[in-house]
């Protein structure tokens, strides 16, 4: 003990706590997981290493039986349901659905996702004769609009820069990538960052506040370019982290 930590306690003056270890992250393996869109790539590749990991999903589609087949074809408990009640049996759910049913599809959910964590990984992109490129939403970015039409949920945004080609291939183990992760409460991105490292090669960061998701989301253009040109799967790390 220092000097003037005696003197803070002789004074009366609690001791400043530590500064918690940034890396030091909730347990989320007793969490069931759904994934809204989870018959289409991204999310059926999500379902897909979450389960492997040993998570409890959920597969979540307009149409039940779609989802259920969806959920059988992958196995590892994987179940699948309408979005209704996949929303509801979740206590976090990934948004994984096209861009262009993104704010249809919230807002018909609004009860259902009253409380529970959701995770936005929707990229707002457009495709012409030179490729990909972003747009950007009236609120800002996909994970704003989210925000925005579920007042009563926990909005953060994560997963948007992974390969479905890679979360689908079963005979790839790992996947080399990090994982950013906005939102306005620290406890609420701990819990994705924990999810994100479940998946075996994956790392979860905090990249700051979802006023920040609209250039996270807009990246994927970019690492589109990347593939594209390289005929490759590329994904992002963060160095000195």
């Amino acid at each position: 003990m220092t000097s003037s930590d005696s003197a803070q306690q002789s004074a009366g003056t609690p001791a400043k706590a530590p500064a918690k270890d940034p890396w030091d992250l909730p347990d989320v393996s007793g969490l069931v997981v759904g994934v809204l869109g989870g018959t289409g790539p991204q999310g059926k590749g999500l379902a897909y290493r979450l389960a492997l990991a040993g998570q409890k999903v959920i597969i979540g589609s307009r149409a039940a039986e779609r989802a259920q087949a969806a959920a059988e074809e992958l196995g590892h408990g994987v179940e699948g349901a309408g979005n209704a009640a996949c929303a509801r049996r979740s206590d976090v759910v990934i948004v994984a659905v096209p861009w262009e049913g993104h704010g249809k599809t919230l807002e018909s959910l609004r009860e259902e996702l009253t409380g529970k964590l959701v995770v936005d990984c929707v990229n707002p992109l457009g495709f012409d004769k030179k490729g990909a490129y972003a747009i950007k939403p009236e609120e800002g970015s996909a994970a704003e609009q989210a925000a925005a039409l579920l007042p009563d949920s926990r909005v953060t945004a994560a997963f948007h820069h992974l390969s479905a080609v890679l979360l689908e291939d079963p005979e790839i183990d790992s996947i080399d990538t990090d994982v950013m992760v906005l939102g306005e409460e620290r406890a609420d991105v701990e819990i994705v960052q924990a999810l994100a490292g479940r998946i075996a090669g994956m790392r979860g960061v905090f990249a700051g506040r979802l006023r920040n998701a609209h250039q996270v989301e807009a990246l994927v253009a970019n690492l589109i370019s990347v593939n594209r040109r390289y005929k490759a799967h590329a994904g992002l790390r963060v160095t000195d982290v």
